[in-house]
């Protein structure tokens, strides 16, 4: 078995993926009930990601989205995954939740949703926990 820092460790990566998933659904939601009250009810699940995908309300939840594709793509191909693109893809995982000083819109929104939600407070710190390994 490799080690958890070792980049091409696959169940490490996929236990990153996870976490990764668990933050983006509990800031998804709570985008959702913000949404919900200024804009009424959002009806179902297929409703919900069509405004993820395509409505500016929820465009700063994009970024988390695409990595998570990242992650699905790179631990899904054939060919076995270079020590190069596990480390790409710890390092844009460590750049998106990391605590930083950015002014771009996902880390506005990302440190905002860490002040005002317990669960994502929560959910972060084993992301963290698990992207130190």
């Amino acid at each position: 078995m490799t080690a958890p820092t070792d980049p091409t460790d696959l169940d490490h990566l996929d236990r990153l993926r996870v976490h990764l998933m668990r933050v983006h659904q509990a800031l998804l939601q709570n985008e959702r009930r913000r949404y919900e009250r200024l804009h009424g009810r959002v009806d179902d699940g297929f409703a919900l990601l069509q405004l993820a995908a395509h409505d500016p309300w929820f465009a700063w939840l994009r970024p988390m989205a695409q990595l998570i594709v990242q992650f699905d793509e790179r631990l899904e191909q054939d060919e076995p995954l270079t020590p190069a693109d596990g480390r790409l893809l710890v390092d844009e995982l460590r750049a998106l939740v990391a605590p930083t000083g950015e002014t771009d819109d996902f880390h506005v929104q990302y440190r905002e949703a860490l002040q005002a939600s317990p669960e994502v407070v929560m959910l972060h710190g084993a992301l963290v926990r698990e992207l130190n390994g």
